[in-house]
């Protein structure tokens, strides 16, 4: 299936003209990719904060710069992986201080929700301002993020998760593999923080994808894209659901054909939001996942 991303993704590469995209990128002002550059930094610690203050409530003490690492890492089998479901990963390097996969496994999944939720507010917020121009189902964003809420209300109960399961336990896991199930899912369950601080966590994430699309923000006053920051803030997140869809390796091609739609509403030609968004990869992308992959070699080595 990402074999269409990647379809889609050469498809514009022909379609806008290689030489064209490379000028774009070349003739880029240097001081708002120096200002996006430095945003990226400020999102590297944005997006580990956000899930090691929901590890600090599970009772989960790691330094916050051994939390980065394991963030870059993540970042890097993220990067390569459709809907960078490889981020799951983190989890796994997290039992050094969780003790057990379980655990882990809670802050993953708590954190994408209120990722998948903050991004879906935006979403929903910025098409109603510009529903004249962007013809989107609000309706249908509204229903997810209402979908989104009811779902985490209900599993974050241990025991209505333990009857709701308890039809799959029963009918679908192996008798050898039970005693290993009951101890993931108490694991997973192990010191849940309490439902007042979710809003907390919400607005971590919110904050944390306001540092993300600054980013693609700077990358394109920087090739002369000048619109105001909440034009971006009503197409970035549309683009970003988009990519969630699992026919693509990190939203590669999808992402492209979303923002290019969208930003020609405005009157930006492809040629600069397809420079955009390649600069914006490589920036909040291909470098973390280059200095992830290192790390990875480093923890292999040691």
């Amino acid at each position: 299936m990402p074999i269409i991303g990647i379809i889609l993704f050469i498809y514009l590469i022909i379609k806008i003209d290689l030489v064209t995209i490379l000028l774009e990128i070349k003739n880029a002002n240097k001081f708002f990719l120096f200002l996006a550059f430095i945003m990226v930094i400020v999102m590297f610690c944005t997006e580990t904060f956000k899930w090691f203050f929901i590890a600090l409530f599970q009772g989960v003490k790691l330094p916050f710069l051994e939390a980065m690492k394991i963030n870059l890492i993540s970042n890097f089998y993220g990067f390569v992986t459709p809907s960078k479901l490889g981020t799951v990963i983190r989890a796994e390097y997290l039992k050094k201080y969780t003790k057990s996969f379980g655990k882990g496994f809670f802050n993953f999944t708590i954190d994408k929700v209120m990722d998948l939720l903050s991004v879906t507010f935006v979403a929903i917020v910025f098409s109603f301002i510009f529903k004249d121009k962007l013809n989107i189902p609000i309706g249908v964003f509204f229903m997810f993020f209402l979908i989104l809420i009811l779902g985490t209300l209900f599993f974050i109960k241990k025991e209505r998760s333990k009857r709701f399961l308890g039809f799959f336990y029963k009918k679908f896991i192996p008798k050898k593999l039970k005693s290993e199930a009951k101890m993931a899912f108490d694991s997973f369950y192990d010191h849940v923080p309490k439902i007042r601080y979710f809003p907390l966590f919400f607005v971590f994430n919110l904050l944390n994808w306001i540092v993300i699309y600054l980013v693609s923000y700077f990358i394109g006053l920087s090739l002369g894209i000048n619109l105001s920051f909440i034009f971006y803030l009503g197409i970035l997140p549309l683009g970003t659901l988009v990519t969630l869809i699992p026919i693509s390796i990190n939203g590669l091609g999808t992402r492209e054909v979303t923002l290019i739609s969208l930003f020609a509403l405005f009157g930006i030609g492809s040629a600069k939001v397809f420079s955009m968004s390649i600069i914006s990869l490589f920036f909040g992308g291909i470098l973390p996942a280059i200095i992830g992959g290192i790390l990875i070699i480093k923890f292999k080595n040691n």
